[in-house]
């Protein structure tokens, strides 16, 4: 009795970390572009919107109710207190102003530095207009607050003689009572005679005391009330033109990095394109054979990798001996990477034209293999419509793409077998599987995948290890099979008898790529 060692597949995480890394690292473009963006908007703002003239001045406050555990409470009054329209109309008024209160509190500001230090910004149309301001605020706020005290002064002054003169009135109710009793031997009498005269030495110290309380709070005022003064005289604040600058350029180059990530990141999510290696096989059902980087519309020149020439080299080879291994007709599907695939084309006829009779057949939407540069010895290359007319002897090397819009019925004269060039971040999930689906039911084994303008930092695999266990249909998929994209007989025999390794025991197989040396060629 066999036992089954193979596992459930893992869920797929929600988000894929690796992934979205990945795809925002490739859309550098854009988030370097709207960190450049913020950085000139921010220094072109200062610029051209540099800030209004200000003044600035700093007033010590004295508080009767200062404490040293005083958490600020007294200073944040006085900032409240000085953005009211009482204290803004006192101001007006003494710059002879017809501005209203309420637009004035628009133009200036308090901050509490200490817990008896208030700072007192202004704007204004110019420098002079602004220092005016900033005194006439400073003079404004100090009258109200020594008027507040002098009236909080005299209020309990007021209150304490009060009390001292209902002493007084008891007082001499009480001298009168004393003076209209008679000596007498009486106990009672004399009892009650002791107890007026403490109730009047008690009246006459609490009368004393309510003097020099009152006195007390007298006295106390004008101490609070110099000790409330303006300690930094009004003066204009200077502007630094390219200090604004270059503080108003970081602040935009931030929060433009910043934008540019999140629209990057939402971006990709939003738009679901696998961008590694494992994704784009796992979506075509198809191992990754090669990896190119992307060709440029401009000319190749010396200082091109010599790592990408010989990966192209690499992939030519392999696409020629792939093709030489069969009479039928093998063809080059692209999605996102025209001109990559023309090239490859190229070179792959280019290699198969020194043994026979080469045509490619051009069945691209675009003009890309057309107006490639071709020497008078390259192979013929044909559009779609006169595929027919080649003879059967040439060999034929077809050109295609799979992108949005492609014809499906029109690819199996192309080629019954494929090699898909696919751009990294070109198509999305959706439309991978829709390729992979139309790729089988028109019967057209996909051999490989090459992976054109990969990611250089993508360390995962794109070997498929879990192939479907079913018997390919026909000749091509059998070629298929043999070819690394399924499992070979003796293994599935072996499994069927139970004596090969199960699924999840199948060893380790490397991605079918082209020689790593020209003698590996040869």
């Amino acid at each position: 009795m066999m036992t089954s060692t193979a596992s459930e597949p893992s869920a797929a995480p929600l988000l894929d970390l690796q992934a979205l890394v990945v795809a925002v690292r490739r859309r550098r473009r854009l988030w370097c572009s709207m960190a450049l963006l913020g950085l000139l908007v921010g220094g072109v703002a200062a610029v051209l919107m540099p800030p209004p003239p200000a003044a600035v001045t700093k007033v010590l406050v004295a508080h009767k109710e200062d404490q040293p555990n005083d958490t600020g409470t007294l200073i944040r009054t006085d900032v409240a207190l000085l953005g009211t329209t009482r204290i803004a109309g006192q101001a007006l008024r003494s710059l002879k102003s017809t501005a209203k209160p309420e637009d004035f509190l628009q133009d200036y500001r308090g901050t509490g530095l200490t817990n008896n230090l208030l700072q007192i910004d202004v704007t204004g149309d110019s420098d002079a207009q602004a220092v005016s301001r900033a005194e006439a605020l400073a003079d404004a706020f100090i009258a109200d607050h020594v008027r507040r005290m002098r009236e909080t002064a005299q209020a309990e002054a007021k209150a304490l003689l009060d009390q001292r003169d209902r002493m007084r009135d008891e007082l001499t109710t009480v001298n009168k009572t004393i003076g209209d009793r008679s000596p007498g031997s009486d106990p009672k009498a004399s009892a009650s005679l002791e107890s007026l005269f403490a109730r009047r030495a008690e009246l006459n110290s609490r009368i004393s005391d309510f003097d020099q309380r009152a006195a007390d709070a007298r006295t106390g005022t004008p101490r609070l009330v110099a000790g409330t003064q303006i300690v930094d005289a009004p003066r204009a604040v200077r502007h630094s033109l390219p200090k604004a600058a270059v503080t108003n350029a970081g602040i935009g180059l931030a929060l433009g990095l910043v934008l540019g990530l999140v629209l990057a990141a939402v971006g990709t999510v939003v738009a679901d394109r696998p961008v590694l290696r494992r994704e784009i096989a796992a979506n075509l059902g198809a191992s990754v054979i090669a990896e190119l980087r992307r060709t440029r519309r401009r000319p190749a020149g010396p200082w091109q990798l010599r790592r990408t020439r010989a990966a192209y080299e690499r992939l030519t080879v392999t696409l020629a001996r792939t093709a030489r291994g069969s009479a039928e007709p093998l063809s080059l599907l692209e999605l996102g990477c025209a001109r990559s695939t023309s090239v490859i084309a190229l070179n792959a006829a280019r290699a198969l034209a020194a043994e026979g009779q080469v045509v490619v057949i051009d069945g691209l939407p675009g003009t890309d293999l057309a107006d490639s540069r071709r020497t008078p010895d390259d192979p013929a290359v044909v559009s779609g419509e006169r595929a027919a007319a080649v003879p059967a002897q040439v060999r034929r090397l077809g050109v295609g793409s799979v992108a949005p819009g492609t014809a499906w019925t029109d690819l199996r004269y192309l080629g019954s077998r494929t090699v898909l060039v696919v751009r990294a971040g070109y198509g999305s999930a959706a439309w991978l599987h829709t390729v992979a689906r139309q790729l089988t039911d028109q019967r057209i084994p996909v051999i490989g995948v090459v992976l054109v303008d990969p990611d250089p930092r993508d360390r995962t695999d794109g070997t498929l290890w879990d192939r479907p266990n079913t018997a390919p249909r026909g000749p091509y998929e059998r070629l298929a099979w043999q070819l690394g994209t399924g499992q070979p007989r003796t293994e599935r025999l072996a499994r069927q008898h139970g004596t090969g390794p199960s699924r999840t025991e199948r060893p380790s197989m490397s991605a079918a790529r082209g020689p790593g040396s020209d003698q590996e060629a040869r």
